[in-house]
């Protein structure tokens, strides 16, 4: 058989044994949708939340597509499905599959040391807290054993962390070197970052960070563009995220926003230091999205890396950012604060469900499952086993970690007990 015939058929055969796995995969339940939208109307009439929008796909078509209450309750405007929200964390995966494209091109190496773009990097130290023998405590810098590199910045290992993260030191540090003062653009940033010391040696614990913001500097370097313009026209536009970027220019863009409850005044202190801050495109947390944007870049990762007939990542540069890469062996710890959670590893900018957990019994999903959430409490969900990507759009810090575990509970009630778990 020529070669030209054989990848042909397999190509055919794998798109029949494709589409028998997805006829055998069961509708969502329709009194289990209905769950959904009693919940959520609750949260609503309770006054716990503003508003919401919720979708649920399978097999590459909505299934579920409903708005919930009013995205301000200043204006009283409803909730609509091209309601525009802050996104916060759910940057990083978009910004991550960036530089995977860069990787993929052979413009940017995982062993790349940071340095090599951010020179500032070469001189950044380790901070030790060392106990005295008055009992004190005293912050000693001590080389790293290793350069921070590229995978340290995809997979959260460089030992940059966020300011109210970690020992009580690093918040300290974080808060003396006014890395938000002023205007700044993303190498301003990240030589601020460079001059802090790292909170442990890299590669050798997942610590939640600016490490996504740092990447999305060195995409502007290898690039020549702005972050958003390269996400844009090799991302965004390709994907038809049309309503999502870093600033809202447009009236009718700005009155599409959502706006937390006045009682949330974490978010909507996040939300001031964004405005402030119009020239700086936080590739670690800074873009606006919608629902209908994310859910074609949740059906793109579903579909391993490719979208309507164009391919964003080859198949070994998909496996890599999809594929566990802090588990056994690794070498890389976790502590009270790893946010990929219970059952789950991490890849490169999304966190892969690798086993139950040991929760008894375990968290609804499925192995294999990717996810991410944010500070402002947006979340989504991509399940290949059932072939189903999920989504949850809300501003809410007060009650996004009641609210997204549920949310979850909820869509896998939607199926038979013997797909709930992993």
């Amino acid at each position: 058989m020529k070669r030209r015939e054989f990848l042909v058929g397999a190509a055919l055969l794998a798109g029949t044994m494709a589409r028998s796995r997805a006829a055998d995969i069961p509708a969502p339940s329709s009194d289990g949708l209905e769950r959904i939208t009693a919940y959520f109307n609750n949260e609503v009439t309770s006054g716990r939340l503003p508003g919401a929008v919720i979708l649920v796909q399978q097999h590459g078509k909505p299934v579920y597509l409903k708005t919930f209450g009013v995205r301000d309750t200043r204006t009283g405007l409803a909730m609509t499905a091209d309601t525009i929200f802050a996104i916060h964390s759910m940057t990083k995966p978009i910004t991550c599959l960036g530089a995977m494209m860069l990787i993929d091109e052979g413009k940017l190496a995982l062993n790349d040391p940071a340095s090599k773009y951010i020179p500032l990097f070469a001189g950044t130290k380790v901070g030790i807290e060392i106990t005295k023998p008055d009992g004190k405590h005293e912050l000693d810098l001590v080389p790293p054993v290793r350069p921070v590199n590229i995978e340290d910045l995809l997979r959260q290992t460089s030992g940059i962390s966020y300011d109210y993260i970690g020992a009580p030191w690093v918040e300290q540090v974080y808060s003396a070197a006014n890395i938000f003062e002023g205007p700044f653009n993303n190498r301003q940033f990240a030589d601020r970052v460079a001059k802090l010391p790292l909170t442990r040696q890299p590669g050798t614990l997942w610590r939640y960070g600016h490490s996504t913001d740092v990447l999305g500097s060195i995409i502007e370097i290898i690039s020549g563009q702005t972050l958003y313009e390269f996400l844009k026209r090799r991302i965004l536009d390709p994907l038809g995220m049309s309503s999502t970027k870093f600033v809202l220019k447009a009236p009718e863009e700005r009155a599409r926003m959502a706006r937390p409850l006045p009682s949330d005044q974490i978010l909507l202190a996040g939300e001031r230091d964004r405005l402030a801050h119009p020239e700086w495109e936080s590739g670690g947390g800074g873009l606006l999205s919608t629902i209908t944007d994310y859910q074609r870049f949740s059906q793109m990762l579903l579909n391993g890396g490719e979208f309507e007939g164009r391919r964003y990542l080859s198949p070994a540069a998909f496996k890599a950012m999809t594929t566990d890469h802090i588990g056994p062996g690794s070498g890389v710890g976790r502590d009270y604060f790893y946010f990929p959670g219970d059952g789950f590893g991490y890849g490169y900018g999304l966190a892969v469900r690798t086993d139950p957990g040991n929760a008894k019994p375990p968290p609804p999903g499925s192995l294999g499952e990717l996810k991410w959430d944010s500070g402002s409490g947006t979340y989504f969900g991509v399940d290949p086993k059932l072939d189903m990507v999920y989504l949850m759009m809300q501003q809410t810090q007060n009650e996004r970690s009641r609210i997204t575990p549920a949310f979850k509970a909820l869509v896998y009630d939607c199926y038979p007990p013997e797909l709930r778990r992993p």
